[in-house]
Order: C-alpha cells, then structure tokens, then sequence
C-alpha cells in the first residue's frame, strides 16, 4: 500500500521533468560540459564525471540550481582528481580489425577472421559476425551484433531475476544509456545498458538486481542497500569493478 502510493506522490513528477540544463566548469585548464539535471528520488546533490568527459550534477527534485553550481564549483580538486584518473583509463580503439581484442562478458577477446562460404567472417569467443573485407573497421558490426546478443541476454536474464526474487517488475528494455548502467521507472519497467554483455555476468546480475530493488525501494536509503546486499552480497565488488574497469566498456 505504501509503495503504490508512493508511486502516484512520483508519478507526476516523473512526467513534468524538465530536461538538463547545460553548463561549463574548468579543469586542468579546460572547459569541460556540465549538465545539471534534477531526479525525483535524489536525496541529496550528487556530482559525476562521466566517461565522455562530461560532468553531471544531480539535484534534488527541489534542489537550488545555484547551490548545484556552487556545489560543482567547491568540488574542483575532486574532479581534477577524477579527470586524471579517467585519462589514465585505456579506452577502447577508435577502429576495430581483424587480430585486435574486444571486451564480451568481462573477458578481452580476439577478433579472429576466418574464411566462411566465400565470405569474411570475423569470431570472437564463441560469437561470429559477418564482414566486408579485412581491412574494415568492425566497430560497427561488432556493435550491432552485441546489441541483438544484449536485447536477448539481458532481458532473460532479468526476468529470470525477478522470478527468482519475487520482483514486480512489468516490462525490461535495452537500452543505448549513455550515463546509467540500468534505470527503474515507477510503472515497473527496467532499462539496462547494452553494453552490460560486456561485463563479467557477476556485475550485470548486479546492476539487475540494483534495479529490481528499485521497484520496493525508490531511494538510495540505507533500507534499499540493505535489501541489495540481502539479494547481492558481493555487491561492493561489482561495484568496484565497475569504477576500474567502466571506461573500456561500449564503443
């Protein structure tokens, strides 16, 4: 009872949300994008720098837009901080060919053409896709192909999930999220990242699991870790995981 009407207390303001607003704020002497953006269930203001070298602020649904600024701005050591460990992350290449290493389940994986009924065929774990000719850049097709892996995988896996938890979740989407790994609506729908396929199945059973607790717990209170560390324990190491190794996911 009190979850359904906690969810008609959010329900409008999920609809209202306004979209970010967009700033700068310099570091290591650079202009780097800010977005400040409001979220119904933050408690507090939280500050991120994203993989894409863009910071984000989340405020508070009635959070002062000025503080948010003022927030950003005494956290400045911070960021440079993070900006220095984000450029020392090995990103994944530009251009993908035949030989070089793709990351599928937490593992790095060779890209190995073969000869298949006249055409190229490129394999990597026990995974194959088509290509043109050795000299093209895979990027594409690699990551199309994971996606059409991800929408299958992670939807199975999901469902599965919440069988076994007794989640009440209505509907999963894959999704292309460029700042979240999943997101929970208050309808029941779960959203997951594709390149989730890309992790080890530990940590994409996490990132699931954090959502589906989402669906009785719509905060970041001490109740909603508790509940995750019950379903999760390990948790705290895909978490870790995640803050080593994020940069190298995606494309």
């Amino acid at each position: 009872m009190f979850v359904n009407n906690l969810k008609k207390f959010l329900r409008p303001d999920f609809a209202a949300e306004k979209p970010p607003v967009s700033g700068v704020i310099e570091i290591q002497e650079r202009l780097v994008p800010v977005l400040y953006r409001r979220h119904p269930r933050a408690r507090r203001y939280l500050l991120r720098l994203r993989a894409d070298q863009t910071v984000v602020v989340t405020l508070p649904r009635r959070g002062s837009l000025e503080f948010a600024r003022q927030f950003a701005a005494s956290r400045r050591a911070w960021l440079e901080k993070q900006w220095r460990i984000l450029e020392a992350r090995p990103a994944p290449p530009p251009v993908l060919r035949p030989g070089m290493e793709a990351l599928l389940r937490g593992r790095r994986v060779a890209l190995e053409a073969r000869e298949g009924g006249g055409r190229l065929e490129i394999w990597f774990d026990n995974q194959r896709l088509q290509a043109g000719a050795p000299e093209e850049n895979l990027r594409p097709a690699l990551e199309e192909h994971l996606r059409a892996l991800a929408r299958r995988e992670l939807a199975e896996r999901a469902e599965e999930l919440a069988r076994q938890h007794g989640a009440p979740m209505r509907r999963v989407m894959v999704r292309s999220q460029r700042s979240r790994w999943g997101s929970c609506s208050v309808r029941g729908t779960i959203s997951l990242n594709w390149r989730l396929v890309q992790v080890p199945e530990t940590v994409r059973d996490y990132i699931i699991l954090h959502e589906l607790t989402h669906l009785r717990h719509l905060n970041h209170s001490a109740r909603f870790w508790a509940a995750v560390e019950k379903v999760c324990p390990d948790y705290r190491a895909a978490e870790a995981w995640l803050k080593r190794h994020s940069a190298e996911v995606g494309f």
